[in-house]
């Protein structure tokens, strides 16, 4: 049903640094709000208080929440533990992103045993965060109901990569079986459009939309 909602559709991340004015939930709930007035049909929202805040606003709009943590000395950060992952589901999600790159986690635990429980004790969703083909594959394997190219350009693997990568999308839609997400670096609704043209279930933009601080930064730092 949820993921029904979403074929075929735009979805805005609504986000901002935890520095910038906007970080507030009441401030993210009215971004995303706004996102699905003008036709977006799901938000995809960090941390539990947003995700809440956004939830109140929009009972009925699909949410795919996550929970960045930064400070664990860990390269994965995006709902990187269990934990994470329960707090996301109370706070209202239907779908819970994990970084699921074969990169080691915090705490030691097992990227299967995360989505396993996420899918049997919370009964939700699981959106992989992906960099490669191969990290899709053992995702999905593992359990993940789909899978989403988030970090593609973002890992030891891919940094040197820039993003979107159109040509993965299309790999994923020819080798998985589950729906696929195109995220990350999407700046214009051409390249939206060519993402669904290479087989994208549905279409995730952030910055390109939503990003305020970073759009002002670049052209701050382009008219000195």
């Amino acid at each position: 049903m949820i993921l029904s909602k979403l074929k075929s559709s735009l979805i805005v991340s609504c986000q901002a640094p935890s520095d910038s004015p906007l970080y507030q939930p009441e401030i993210i709930a009215l971004m995303a709000k706004t996102a699905v007035y003008r036709g977006a049909k799901g938000v995809r929202i960090d941390s539990p208080s947003h995700i809440q805040a956004v939830r109140q606003l929009l009972p009925d709009t699909p949410i795919i929440g996550l929970w960045k943590q930064t400070n664990l000395n860990s390269s994965v950060y995006i709902t990187p533990r269990f934990a994470d992952a329960v707090a996301v589901s109370e706070a209202g999600a239907d779908i819970i992103a994990i970084d699921a790159t074969n990169r080691s986690r915090p705490e030691g635990e097992d990227l299967g045993e995360i989505i396993s429980k996420i899918k049997t004790q919370l009964g939700k969703l699981v959106m992989a965060d992906v960099d490669t083909l191969h990290n899709a594959f053992q995702a999905v394997a593992k359990g993940a109901d789909f899978v989403g190219t988030t970090l593609y350009g973002y890992t030891e693997e891919t940094r040197h990569l820039t993003p979107p990568n159109f040509d993965l999308v299309a790999q994923l839609k020819a080798k998985l079986d589950c729906p696929v997400i195109c995220e990350g670096g999407i700046k214009t609704p051409q390249q939206a459009q060519m993402a669904m043209v290479e087989g994208a279930f549905a279409v995730v933009v952030g910055t390109a939309i939503t990003g305020i601080d970073l759009q002002t930064q670049a052209y701050v730092n382009f008219l000195k």
